[in-house]
Formats: structure tokens, C-alpha cells, sequence
């Protein structure tokens, strides 16, 4: 049950990135997929590695997937940012 919570987490954080420039890795499906990840990763860090049950499962358990999906969205942004920059693509605004 935490995996999905974390998941759950993640998804509703992932919606949040249409306000971002599109220069994610793989666009708005690599964008998901960061947050999937780093949610669930960051989430099973905290846990030791173990997975909640139901019964272990509480609404600590879903915010323990938010810094997860933002550390997962982030890094999936910059390296697409930079591999915009290596092919030659626009500069970012204000640069």
C-alpha cells in the first residue's frame, strides 16, 4: 500500500509540471516517469528499503513521496535542459 500512495503522490505532483517548459528527457511522459521513480525510490529510502502494508500505512507515508517526485521531476528537467543546450537548441529565457 505505500507504493501506492507514493505513485498517488507522485501523479498528482507530476500534473504540476504543465507549468514548466517542455525541456524534460523523453517530454511530459519522461517528466512522469522521474516522479514515479523518484517518489518510489525516496519512499523505500525512508523505509529501509521495505515496503509499508496496509496496516503500516498513513498519511505520513503519502507526503513521504513529495520529495521524491520533485527530486525525480528535477533531475529528469535538467538533463533534458542540457541536452537541448548540447544539440543547439533555444537559450533559455533571461540568459
Amino acid at each position: 500500500m505505500g507504493v501506492l500512495a507514493w505513485a498517488m503522490v507522485a501523479l498528482a505532483i507530476w500534473h504540476f509540471t504543465i507549468w514548466l517548459p517542455d525541456r524534460h528527457w523523453g517530454g511530459i511522459v519522461g517528466s512522469l516517469l522521474g516522479a514515479l521513480v523518484g517518489a518510489v525510490l525516496i519512499g523505500l529510502a525512508i523505509h529501509g528499503f521495505s515496503i509499508p502494508g496496509r496496516s503500516d500505512t498513513h498519511l505520513v507515508t503519502t507526503l513521504e513521496g513529495i520529495p521524491g517526485a520533485l527530486i525525480g521531476i528535477a533531475v529528469v528537467y535538467f538533463i533534458g535542459e542540457r541536452q537541448e543546450r548540447a544539440a543547439g537548441g533555444p537559450a533559455p529565457a533571461g540568459r
